[in-house]
């Protein structure tokens, strides 16, 4: 068994109201992920107690994730999870410039920010036809349209068509009523 320590990681400069989450459910996931280790949050530090080899590479991902907050200003559960996995999102391995799908008006930064949004980029990308489908509000038809922005802007494609269903369901339906 490893030799125990105790740590201390300061995050300063960072909102940690933002950092841990609403009532802390992001400090409550990272938790979870480390069940060897002792966290507490304590003002703009965080204490690690644990064996060395855990606590010194629990300190290397935080630092990994207050950097990725520093770089895109918010966190989700995917970021987390990516932060903590075994492979995990190391300060220089931060998603970068590349994941920018487009830049709108006024230099606006259009980038998949969920794992599956990313993910219908890359697919994008391997293949001519894609069908995304899933729950409302997950970001389907505005990755779309910035991927079609894209292609319009780079001259992939001449024109875009959008469509909708000829049948009246009654309501507005999704982004584009």
């Amino acid at each position: 068994m490893g030799e125990e320590i105790s740590k201390e990681i300061a995050v300063d400069g960072v909102d940690v109201r933002e950092l841990y989450g609403a009532q802390n459910v992001y400090l409550e996931q990272i938790r979870a992920l480390h069940p060897a280790l002792k966290i507490v949050a304590r003002g703009s530090s965080l204490k690690v107690l644990g064996a060395k080899s855990a606590a010194e590479r629990f300190e290397r991902r935080m630092q990994g994730l207050i950097d990725y907050y520093l770089k895109y200003g918010h966190i989700s559960r995917e970021v987390v999870a990516q932060a903590f996995a075994a492979s995990g999102l190391a300060a220089d391995e931060a998603p970068a410039d590349q994941d920018v799908i487009v830049y709108g008006n006024n230099g606006t930064v259009v980038r998949a920010r969920t794992v599956n949004q990313q993910r219908l980029v890359r697919l994008y990308d391997a293949d001519d036809l894609l069908f995304a489908v899933g729950p409302a509000g997950s970001g389907k038809t505005y990755t779309a349209i910035a991927l079609a922005v894209r292609a319009l802007r780079e001259k992939v494609v001449r024109r875009v068509i959008l469509t909708r269903p000829a049948v009246e369901a009654g309501e507005k339906l999704g982004f584009l009523p």
